[in-house]
């Protein structure tokens, strides 16, 4: 499978990607550079996605615009200082009824 999503909360989901799928998903994988997953917060519409995105923008994080996804969603991303990728996300699917790309 491409991605496994595993349901870990009420609105928590661990997803698990292939390398070439997250690849697709958020750029090149490295190893001792972009660490091989994400965090992902879910926001309630794409302007809130690019809303989001802006802060991280003026506060100096490097910022992968958002985007229309294959799985009916829309997200962008972020890097922490830590180095850590946040996708930010809008899903119009019922939390619960993940659509699985």
């Amino acid at each position: 499978a491409e991605v496994v999503m595993i349901h870990v909360g009420e609105k928590l989901v661990l997803s698990l990607w292939a390398e070439s799928a997250a690849r697709v998903e958020i750029g090149e994988v490295t190893r001792g550079g972009t660490l091989p997953f994400t965090l992902a917060h879910n926001v309630g519409s794409p302007a809130e996605v690019d809303a989001v995105l802006a802060t991280a923008r003026a506060a100096g994080a490097a910022v992968h615009d958002a985007q229309a996804r294959d799985w009916g969603g829309y997200s962008g991303y972020f890097t922490d200082p830590d180095g850590f990728r946040w996708e930010i996300a809008f899903n119009p699917h019922p939390i619960g009824g993940v659509h699985l790309p």
